[in-house]
């Protein structure tokens, strides 16, 4: 365990020195709710942005980073296993994500005087499960694509319009009907409506239980597609 949270502090140091992942999972969703004037019927969809953003956007070339120097590899002739290291990452996303948001829900409620959430509890259940998704996604995309880059530009390009259709960062009611059907479909739109769902303190078991389901669908995946070299 004493292993653990040192391989885990190590990685969020790393990540708190990655100019890139602090911008958008702290310093983005901030502009956007200025720009949008404290709106909080935002932040939900803000929320889960963070998440992707952790998840998809940056843990497939950190994975596939550690591949491709051969640190997997290294670390299986160690006492810390490469499982180790990959569950210390994960939490290490978890963390910086679930820091940002709270950041995020501080300055909504404290800055523009927005109503508290509905029910805290299952808003921070919502962002656990939605932020674990989002790192199980990345899991099986860096799985399938062996480089750094690749694992980059894919994560990032099934992120964007995952963002966008689902509800993230537009709300779907302003989207095209095609594009509203399309993002029906999309793994983080039940992460937005079981934010939403949570902050209007009207929450709803069922896209919880999708994003668990997801979880399960593509740790199995992930594991099954990776390579440790």
């Amino acid at each position: 365990m004493k292993a653990f949270t040192a391989l885990t502090a190590a990685e969020l140091r790393l990540l708190s020195r990655d100019p890139a992942s602090l911008f958008f999972m702290v310093a983005f969703p901030l502009m956007l709710l200025v720009l949008k004037r404290g709106d909080s019927g935002a932040v939900p969809g803000y929320l889960a942005m963070i998440a992707a953003i952790g998840g998809m956007g940056a843990l497939p070339g950190l994975l596939a980073s550690y591949r491709e120097r051969k640190v997997l590899k290294r670390l299986a002739t160690t006492p810390i296993s490469p499982v180790m290291l990959l569950g210390a990452q994960l939490v290490a996303q978890v963390a910086a994500g679930l820091a940002g948001s709270v950041l995020l829900v501080v300055v909504t409620i404290a800055v523009f005087g927005a109503q508290a959430p509905g029910d805290v509890l299952m808003l921070a259940a919502a962002f656990l499960l939605c932020s674990v998704m989002a790192c199980a996604l990345g899991f099986v995309v860096a799985a399938v694509v062996r480089n750094t880059r690749g694992a980059s530009l894919i994560g990032m390009l099934v992120m964007f319009p995952m963002i966008f259709l689902s509800g993230a960062a537009v709300p779907r009611k302003a989207l095209p009907g095609s594009l509203r059907q399309i993002g029906d479909f999309l793994p983080l739109t039940p992460a937005v409506e079981a934010l939403g769902d949570a902050w209007s303190g009207t929450a709803a078991v069922f896209p919880l239980l999708i994003l668990a389901g997801i979880i399960v669908a593509a740790t199995a995946a992930g594991a099954a597609l990776f390579r440790w070299e």
